[in-house]
């Protein structure tokens, strides 16, 4: 019985967003809580809020972006996932990906939608701003890829992403991954023990 519900502010173009989802089964399972998936578009919550990627902020402190990474590979260790890694494209421009994610969500398959595309952009490699490759690669994995990207093309799919972005950053989310337990705002995947406390609280 799901009792309360934890919302993740999700880009594709986040390799700490893809991470903490790995992370978040067994958090879920622990805690009896629902996820919800809000597609934002994370250039545009940077340019509202003023932030930059890790590696545009820290490119004069190489010390700081070497313990970024650190982080990162502790991480990935402690949960095995041998399957990750950095995209050769990186940084990717998902907007097409995420109009694609607000299509899922009206279409009511986001969940397979993310699992598919953070296993393309993060396991596979593959060049996810590039429309043959993206429609190619949804065709194989049980979505009509030409409908799907058609769809993302359409006024009301751009504006929703829009909004959804602007809503986030209207709450206070400077990046992603940002998580919400109610009104309660946590940033970043090193903030899952404090967001299964406040789930069980």
């Amino acid at each position: 019985m799901v009792t309360k519900t934890l919302e993740l502010i999700f880009d594709f173009g986040s390799p700490n967003a893809y991470l903490s989802m790995k992370a978040l089964p067994e958090l879920l399972d622990r805690t009896g809580a629902g996820l919800v998936i809000t597609p934002c578009l994370l250039g545009g919550i940077f340019k509202a809020t003023g932030n930059k990627a890790p590696m545009v902020q820290y490119a004069d402190a190489p010390a700081k972006l070497a313990y970024e990474n650190l982080e990162m590979r502790r991480f990935i260790a402690k949960l095995g996932l041998t399957k990750f890694s950095i995209n050769p494209h990186f940084p990717v421009n998902t907007l097409t990906i995420m109009r694609g994610a607000i299509v899922a969500d009206d279409e009511g398959v986001l969940d397979d939608y993310v699992d598919a595309v953070n296993r393309a952009m993060w396991e596979e490699g593959l060049k996810m701003d590039d429309t043959d490759v993206i429609a190619t690669f949804l065709s194989a994995n049980g979505f009509d890829g030409p409908a799907l990207l058609a769809r993302a093309q359409e006024p009301e799919i751009k504006a929703r992403l829009v909004a959804n972005t602007e809503t986030a950053v209207a709450r206070g989310v400077f990046g992603i991954p940002t998580f919400f337990v109610g009104d309660a705002m946590f940033f970043g995947k090193d903030r899952l023990d404090q967001i299964e406390e406040t789930l069980r609280g």
